[in-house]
């Protein structure tokens, strides 16, 4: 008894392009990388702009001067808040916008407006509340410290906040760069890409991936580079103040949240980059194998999308008969 020809079964439609629930779920990344970079990026601007929670302990830097020892001031060693009696603040701590001071068993007292483009100077600082006849020693290589700060707060101001705005911009922007259709969804059936056109592969490279590499590329390193600025500046700052060749008795300590902060948004930035040039290098260099077939044979079909057979199938079917076998 003769064996009918099985072939595999169709769908009844032809496969193209991303499903919906994948090209939803790359939209969705790309927002929600720059989204919480975005917030962490907020959190860096506002902090230390006022006296409230969260805001008052996310600062760069922290100089406490409570037991600074003065030059004039008799058996200063035994006074409980030696800052206090010369006039000045037992700590100050610096943002990205201003300054606060206070006092050791109060807490912060006192915090300066913002100010945009502003620079920490703590010599001006210390010097315009020290009390009428009181003095302090202070670093001698303070001055080279303090040129390098004013430049590098600029930087350092412009680069963030041009950084928040880019990656609130890209919250929106950044699933316009993901189709259904990439170039590299090309099929090598010439009747499926009739029905279903992928985007032409120069336009969207040039037009859409590109493009959103290149913001994406300049969102990420403006976030590493200020966070770099920040930490290298502030590490200065703090070893001029509280290295061991000056027996000031000056403490500083870095803000271990406003760091965590700054690199955790260039963190996701730059995910977020790795990302949109991975798809820029697919929509590239994806889709050669389909491009090759449609040349070979530009009008020709793969058999595979309606599950019809090529004669080419049934001449190598196993189960198919011979012309000898149908004549027995």
């Amino acid at each position: 008894m003769a064996v009918l020809p099985r072939f595999r079964k169709s769908s009844g439609r032809p496969v193209y392009g991303r499903s919906p629930r994948k090209t939803l779920t790359h939209r969705l990344l790309r927002s929600f990388l720059h989204l919480i970079a975005w917030i962490f990026l907020v959190l860096v601007l506002i902090a230390n702009v006022s006296n409230k929670p969260v805001l008052r302990e996310t600062y760069f830097m922290k100089i406490d001067l409570s037991n600074i020892i003065p030059l004039n001031v008799p058996n200063a060693r035994f006074i409980n808040s030696i800052a206090r009696s010369i006039g000045l603040h037992d700590f100050y701590q610096v943002g990205l916008w201003n300054f606060c001071e206070g006092y050791n068993d109060e807490g912060i007292t006192f915090c300066s407006k913002p100010e945009t483009l502003y620079w920490f100077n703590p010599i001006e600082i210390i010097l315009s509340e020290l009390l009428s006849g009181a003095s302090i020693a202070l670093p001698s290589d303070i001055t080279d410290a303090l040129d390098l700060a004013k430049k590098a707060s600029h930087w350092m101001f412009g680069l963030f906040l041009t950084a928040a705005v880019l990656t609130f911009i890209l919250i929106f922007l950044s699933p316009l760069a993901v189709s259904s259709r990439p170039p590299q969804t090309l099929s090598p059936d010439a009747a499926v890409n009739r029905a279903h056109p992928a985007h032409r592969r120069r336009t969207f490279i040039f037009l859409r991936a590109f493009p959103f590499a290149i913001i994406t590329f300049l969102t990420a390193l403006f976030t590493i580079v200020a966070a770099a600025i920040a930490t290298v500046m502030f590490v200065i700052f703090k070893n001029v103040f509280a290295g061991d060749a000056y027996e000031l008795n000056i403490k500083a300590e870095l803000g271990n949240r406003m760091l965590a902060f700054m690199w955790i948004a260039a963190a996701f930035n730059l995910i977020a980059f790795i990302v949109e040039l991975g798809s820029c290098c697919a929509a590239c260099c994806g889709g050669r194998k389909a491009r090759k077939q449609l040349k070979q044979h530009p009008e020709g079909s793969t058999g595979t999308a309606t599950g019809a057979a090529t004669p080419e199938m049934e001449k190598t079917s196993p189960h198919s008969r011979s012309p000898t076998e149908e004549h027995r």
